[in-house]
Order: structure tokens, then sequence, then C-alpha cells
């Protein structure tokens, strides 16, 4: 799905006002619901990690990070319930995607919360673990072929 015309997708450079608007977001879609904070110490980790955002009006309606292992790892995808299914998650997916293309990368790797597989599914992935648990949580590793 193609978001629409009005959706930006920008990079959000580590510590800048519009990655602290991603945590907010972050915060609020993903481990508020489970009782979770980010520490400071969680956040200084993410220093080397590539982000990126979906705005519309100025709002950041989604988030998304990839790390610079090898091969990259996808983390802490969000979109404001509100606006999901509106093609905001696909268009990170595909900044992400590009990006680590760019940098040589064959394949993308993510720990899937199992209510998002069907979307990792959707967009080629493929699961490449046994379930397990992460932040209370059933997960499974997807590997996205680049």
């Amino acid at each position: 799905m193609t978001p629409p015309a009005s959706i930006t997708i920008c990079e959000a450079p580590h510590d800048s006002p519009l990655y602290h608007a991603a945590v907010a977001l972050r915060s609020r879609v993903l481990r508020e619901p489970l009782g979770l904070h980010f520490t400071p110490e969680q956040l200084a980790a993410e220093a080397g990690e590539s982000h990126w955002v979906a705005m519309e009006n100025a709002t950041v309606l989604g988030s998304v990070s990839l790390t610079a292992d090898r091969p990259p790892r996808l983390r802490q995808m969000a979109v404001e319930a509100t606006h999901q299914r509106r093609g905001i998650g696909s268009a990170l997916l595909r900044a992400a995607a590009d990006h680590a293309r760019a940098s040589g990368a064959t394949c993308i790797e993510l720990h899937a919360r199992v209510s998002a597989l069907p979307f990792y599914l959707h967009h080629g992935g493929q699961i490449v673990s046994a379930p397990y648990r992460e932040v209370g949580l059933p997960h499974r590793t997807v590997r996205l072929a680049l």
C-alpha cells in the first residue's frame, strides 16, 4: 500500500527533535501498554542506529530504527493505532530497506511480535526462528531479503 501524498518519510538523527518525537511515539505504542519505559542507557545505545519517521502536518505518526549490525536489524517499528493500514509502515520499511541495501546489506532481520507477523510476511519476510518471548510477548525472528 502506498501512503497518502501528505505523508513524508524523513531521517530522524539520534538526539534530534524528530528522534525524541519518535521515542515518544514508540513509548506510547510499544512500551507503555506493557508497563515498560526507556532508560537513558537504552536511548544512548541507539546513537549508532539509523532512525526514520513518517510525518503528516508536522506530526510524527510512525517510526522505525535500523542497526548497523550485519545483517542490519530492524527495530521498534511503530505506527499510531489510528493511522495504521494507511501504508505508513510499508513506507518506513522501504526507507530502512533502501538504506540497508545502499550500505551493501543483502537482508534485514527483525524480532517480530507474533501479532505483526502478517505485515512482515506480506512484505516477503521469512520466519527463521522458533517462537520465543521478548518483552513478555511471543516473537519470531524474520528475515527480509533485499
